[in-house]
């Protein structure tokens, strides 16, 4: 190396103590980390103590809910520092399993996005018929989760500590999953062009399929209903449509938060003369798209908290020991064959109730209701 290269790269070397990364790093995953634990351990708590609110979406939710927690408990206290020292100091076996776990977790959380998008498509494509059940649901979530592994067993075994020097002669070493001594320019190529297909692109368009069908169908459903029934259909498409609006949120949350990751390495990694024409954008694309990969580990808490009333009391209840208030809603006899997040939660203590109340009026030989206003009017109703 000519002295004139080696000043290049003095001058382009900023020391970490004069970077704003090393301090807003570390400030920005303690915020995921908190948020992430509350928000995704909350989720997981909702699930665990409530029956009536383990549903075939919300199967999935707890899913993705144990995945986030899985990363953020694993992964965000050790590389929070990536930005903040100069070497990884947490030794190889923290980075196999840093490395493992963040594969595992974004294959967990894509394919059961997608599979949310199928699950959904199916309950307005064929609202009457039972395409899938609780049992099959849990399969299909372990079946995501073992998948998910198995991808995640490469970089597992490739990944190791690497050694640089700097140009005062200093040892950097740092985990990566594309060592030297193993692999070559190509592997890395494969490597993070599979990742952005199996990850990103082919799991987007694939969902991407879905909501343009159910679109359509919709559109044809507004337009082929008579106009006696269009009044039930209506409320039981609205229901569906906010179930479907909510795994799009968390779509467009998962796309968003991996967009600049996937653009720096594949930048990166195909770019020939990338050393040269890495510059302050592209290091500012990287440690965007690092920190944004970790975000969206804490996000679907935060926008099942802003879309849905019925986990928003939940989470006042947990988290800010609000009181629960029943949701009252006014639904249609054909929504019974409707299983959303937020109306499958009080429909069975209602029937339950509605029954029992029936039973006590026919036994007595008196057929009345008394506040017929506060109570939802549902199928069992009807024959009062």
């Amino acid at each position: 190396m000519d002295d004139e290269t080696q000043h290049e790269i003095d001058d382009k070397y900023t020391p970490y103590v004069e970077r704003p990364e090393t301090y807003v790093v570390p400030v920005l995953f303690f915020m995921i980390f908190v948020v992430g634990v509350l928000g995704n351990g909350t989720l997981v708590v909702i699930f665990v103590r409530h029956r009536t609110m383990r549903n075939i979406p919300n199967t999935y939710i707890l899913s993705l809910a144990m995945a986030d927690l899985l990363l953020i408990l694993t992964c965000v206290p050790f590389t929070s520092i990536i930005y903040t020292f100069e070497s990884w100091p947490w030794g190889i076996t923290l980075c196999k399993i840093s490395e493992i776990v963040k594969d595992v977790s974004t294959g967990v959380s894509v394919f059961t996005l997608t599979a949310l998008s199928a699950e959904r498509y199916c309950a307005i494509v064929n609202p009457l018929r039972r395409l899938q059940t609780k049992p099959l649901t849990v399969f299909s979530a372990l079946i995501i989760w073992l998948i998910a592994i198995l991808l995640s067993i490469p970089d597992g075994i490739f990944s190791e500590l690497q050694e640089n020097k700097t140009a005062e002669n200093e040892s950097i070493v740092f985990c990566t999953p594309f060592p030297d001594n193993r692999t070559t320019s190509e592997y890395r190529k494969y490597n993070v062009a599979t990742k952005a297909l199996i990850y990103y692109l082919i799991p987007l368009w694939i969902i991407a399929m879905f909501y343009i069908s159910m679109a359509k169908r919709l559109q044809a459903s507004a337009n082929e209903i008579p106009g006696e029934l269009q009044g039930q259909s209506v409320s039981q498409m609205k229901a569906r449509k906010h179930v479907a609006r909510m795994v799009l949120c968390f779509v467009f949350l998962f796309f968003i938060c991996f967009l600049p990751y996937h653009v720096f390495f594949i930048w990166y990694f195909f770019n020939p003369n990338m050393e040269e024409d890495y510059d302050s954008f592209w290091h500012c694309v990287k440690i965007i798209g690092f920190c944004m990969s970790f975000i969206n580990s804490c996000v679907n808490p935060v926008a099942l908290y802003c879309v849905s009333g019925l986990f928003r009391q939940y989470f006042n209840m947990y988290l800010f020991c609000k009181p629960f208030r029943r949701l009252r809603r006014t639904l249609p006899s054909s929504m019974e064959n409707c299983e959303t997040s937020f109306n499958s939660t009080f429909r069975k203590p209602l029937q339950h109730t509605i029954t029992e109340t029936q039973s006590i009026h026919r036994n007595m030989g008196i057929l009345f209701r008394q506040n017929t206003q506060d109570i939802p009017v549902m199928g069992v109703v009807k024959n009062l």
